[in-house]
């Protein structure tokens, strides 16, 4: 057998015991916290009107903002060959710039406080 012929019968070799394991593996021993529902840090078993915390959505929605600063930013590299790169980091300096106000001023007004 040559080599690549080796590699794809171990990768698929390999690939067939760790699915077999993972599916037999978590049936041996279920408990009630494995089985129950998770419903993000709420008990699913009390009522859903339960009043929550509105911080938790503002930590989330500032880490979907950071999250889709690194998209934008993400073809950063690529702009070193256009003939101009010079606006594309502009651009990208003015994005990291507004975005660093935003946080300074959220921190600043104590929005990223967990606790008071």
């Amino acid at each position: 057998m040559n080599l690549v012929s080796t590699i794809l019968v171990i990768a698929a070799a390999l690939s067939t015991i760790l699915a077999l394991v993972s599916f037999w593996l978590p049936q041996l021993n279920p408990d009630s916290e494995k089985l129950s529902p998770y419903e993000c840090g709420f008990d699913p078993l009390e009522s859903a009107r339960l009043p929550f915390s509105l911080r938790f959505f503002l930590v989330a929605i500032l880490f979907l903002l950071f999250d889709l600063e690194i998209a934008l930013l993400l073809p950063l590299p690529w702009g070193d060959h256009l003939t101009s790169p010079t606006t594309t980091f502009s651009w990208a300096s003015i994005l990291l710039a507004l975005l660093t106000l935003g946080l300074a001023y959220e921190w600043t007004q104590g929005g990223l406080e967990w606790a008071e």
